[in-house]
């Protein structure tokens, strides 16, 4: 017993120091406020970080905001894991990769989303060159401590910033892995519209198709329902009037349906009484992300969307006859730009990153779902590199994760990375 005490106490004492160490580095560090949070398991520190980021990185003098992190710390020997988040951040995670490689992590929040944002934004000054400098001033200033590899990961939109980051500053890390991350090519870019119309099997599409065309049929039996439905979720419908939120919600209900892995035995039969029909619908996509809240809440992520990232319109010819609230003479788009602006979109980055890792983008694996709707626009496989793809059967947008791996991909993302990070990886 006594020997156990004085070996917890010997380990505690470790750890202190391990802390009272990283303390005085980050303190020595510019550009960075931090404040001790609680520690994750098996880890030595955890910080909440501000780092003070110029507004226009071409030119300081437009002012500054500070960015929030999250610093997790193991061991200056171990390697460090950037977490590029696409949307806001409000509290630490550790992401499976960090726990795969036993390192550090930094998990950083998107500029202009959640507490990383200026006073009276301008929104010209949201856009990949600037979100991905943010990264390299975060990279560069800590590297002054961690010395070893560093991986950048992220997920969906995250995934994305990871995929725009290395290519505008290849030399930053030495491992990137995107998961679920698109990499879309026009403002409405039709390989979605293609990959919907080969998802799943012909019964299933023909389902689908049947429930949005019920829907929009019987819209003035649906639009009562959802209005007492709205009053209850306290949903406010003023960017979007209700009849137009549910018709865009219906449109968007394809594209739900295999994001999030929808089960086909789910939809109702054709001889279904319209209310659940119209619960099933609420179920898979609804009419809250078209409401004032989560429109204003993605206005960054429409913001750029629209200007730079690409994304999808509504694929409207099946359903002409039968939209009353939308404009039929175009197919209409998911992005709902802040204060309806239309600033214009120039694709010309995505296109020149696509190129470059066709033939360039070495040291990456790539995690998509198959049945993802999103992997329509995913990076497609290249042999000119060395980098590794992994199409999950049977996983979407919510599961495409290496914990859900067959045993012989989870031993082929374990020997890159083994390889790449010249460390041990351990992936159960």
């Amino acid at each position: 017993m006594k020997q156990s005490f004085f070996f917890l106490a010997f380990l505690f004492t470790l750890s202190t120091q391990a802390q009272e160490s990283l303390n005085f580095k980050l303190f020595e560090l510019p550009d960075v406020i931090f404040s001790e949070i609680e520690t994750p398991k098996g880890y030595n520190a955890a910080y909440e970080l501000r780092i003070k980021q110029p507004i226009d990185h071409t030119n300081p003098s437009k002012g500054y905001f500070y960015q929030r992190a999250f610093l997790s710390h193991k061991g200056f020997d171990r390697p460090m894991v950037m977490a590029t988040e696409g949307y806001n951040r409000g509290k630490n995670r550790l992401y499976e990769l960090t726990n795969y490689v036993d390192g550090n992590q930094i998990d950083i929040e998107h500029r202009f989303f959640g507490e990383s944002i200026p006073e009276n934004p301008d929104y010209q000054y949201l856009n990949l060159e600037q979100a991905t400098a943010d990264l390299h001033h975060i990279n560069q200033i800590f590297k002054k401590i961690y010395q070893g590899k560093w991986l950048s990961t992220g997920i969906s939109k995250g995934g994305q910033t990871t995929i725009f980051y290395r290519y505008l500053y290849p030399d930053d890390v030495d491992v990137s892995v995107p998961y679920v991350a698109p990499l879309n090519l026009a403002l409405e870019d039709t390989r979605i519209y293609d990959w919907l119309n080969k998802a799943g099997n012909k019964e299933c599409r023909e389902a689908i198709e049947r429930v949005q065309t019920t829907l929009l049929k019987d819209s003035a039996k649906a639009l009562p329902l959802l209005k007492w439905y709205a009053k209850g979720a306290n949903l406010d419908f003023n960017y979007l009037n209700l009849a137009q939120a549910f018709e865009y919600a219906v449109l968007e209900y394809s594209f739900s349906f295999y994001q999030w892995g929808s089960d086909c035995a789910t939809i109702p039969p054709a001889n279904a009484d319209f209310e659940t029909v119209l619960e099933h619908f609420m179920d898979v996509s609804g009419i809250a992300f078209f409401s004032d809240r989560d429109v204003a809440y993605f206005g960054s992520h429409y913001y750029q969307a629209g200007t730079q990232m690409g994304y999808y319109s509504y694929e409207i010819t099946p359903f002409k006859d039968y939209l009353k609230a939308l404009p039929v003479d175009k197919n209409p788009s998911a992005i709902f730009m802040p204060n309806k602006e239309n600033p214009g979109f120039n694709g010309e980055l995505p296109a020149k990153t696509a190129k470059w890792l066709k033939t360039n983008g070495n040291n990456f694996i790539y995690i998509y779902g198959k049945n993802d709707t999103w992997s329509a626009t995913g990076v497609p496989p290249s042999k000119k590199t060395n980098s590794l793809w992994v199409i999950m059967e049977d996983k979407h947008h919510g599961n495409a994760r290496i914990k859900n791996m067959t045993k012989k991909n989870k031993e082929a993302v374990e020997e890159k990375l083994e390889k790449w990070l010249e460390t041990e990886v351990e992936i159960e």
